[in-house]
């Protein structure tokens, strides 16, 4: 493959492109919900060794794979549904351990019990409740016993928040980024792994504060904030679609937080 690999949605209407890849193209690498820390943190309670045969859901632009393969897994598998994605994760995959297949979380395609970790970040939070339940089932069918599976989502808080504000919250996200998204709270979330056979091994909490300075700053490095900075002053459709999803994300801030849990299959 020659040329340079085009981003995902890079020829679409920039005002219907999907918000995580509106920032991809705008420089943006981390685009989880609760930055770097919250990735390091979950990736520390996978403890992938070089044993281990991994599967990542919807690897995106490859941040956490590369924190993953520095680990040098046995083997390394990306389900990916977005082919210039694919392209993308395939550019840093070296060998015949590590491949990226084109597909769908909810049905891999892959044997029963053929990993011993799965993960997945900011991909879960965009299913419906059915589809959630689809895709954590599968990572369990394709886990051996006592393996790990690991989330990184965004959360709707408190648990007992109302269900008309929680509504009114995954509509004006759903408006502002130009996707379906369904945040839960923790608790739904570790409800939702309990009924497919999982135990919580671990879990942490963190704000949401995906375009935040300070918290681009320690994503992106310096350099990285001040070529996302540049890019959003000089294309001004794309500065709208950014202040409208931060402006969303500050309104409902006392409301909004990423959460990361790591889970065990239990034995059957």
């Amino acid at each position: 493959m020659s040329g340079k690999v085009l981003m995902p949605n890079e020829n679409r209407d920039i005002s219907k492109t999907p918000g995580h890849w509106v920032l991809a193209q705008l420089g943006k690498k981390v685009l989880r919900p609760g930055g770097k820390e919250l990735t390091q943190k979950m990736l520390k309670g996978l403890g992938i060794r070089p044993s281990d045969r991994v599967v990542e859901f919807a690897p995106g632009m490859g941040y956490t794979a590369r924190l993953c393969l520095q680990q040098s897994p046995a083997n390394y598998i990306a389900i990916e549904q977005n082919e210039q994605a694919a392209d993308i994760v395939r550019s840093y995959l070296d060998g015949k351990t590590q491949l990226c297949r084109v597909g769908n979380a909810q049905d891999t395609g892959l044997g029963n019990a053929e990993a011993t970790v799965v993960y997945g970040e900011a991909m879960l939070t965009m299913q419906s409740h059915a589809r959630k339940n689809e895709i954590i089932a599968e990572a369990a069918r394709i886990l051996a016993t006592n393996g790990r599976y690991g989330i990184h989502e965004l959360c709707i808080t408190p648990d007992d928040i109302d269900d008309d504000k929680k509504r009114t919250i995954q509509k004006e996200i759903t408006e502002t980024i130009q996707h379906p998204a369904k945040p839960i709270t923790p608790l739904e979330w570790k409800k939702l792994m309990e009924d497919n056979g999982f135990e919580i091994e671990f879990e942490a909490i963190a704000p949401m504060h995906l375009l935040e300075p300070k918290r681009m700053l320690d994503d992106e490095g310096l350099a990285g904030l001040l070529n996302i900075a540049k890019n959003i002053l000089t294309k001004p459709s794309a500065r709208k679609r950014v202040l409208g999803m931060r402006k969303v994300f500050r309104q409902h801030a006392n409301n909004l937080s990423a959460i990361t849990l790591v889970v065990r299959k239990k034995q059957s």
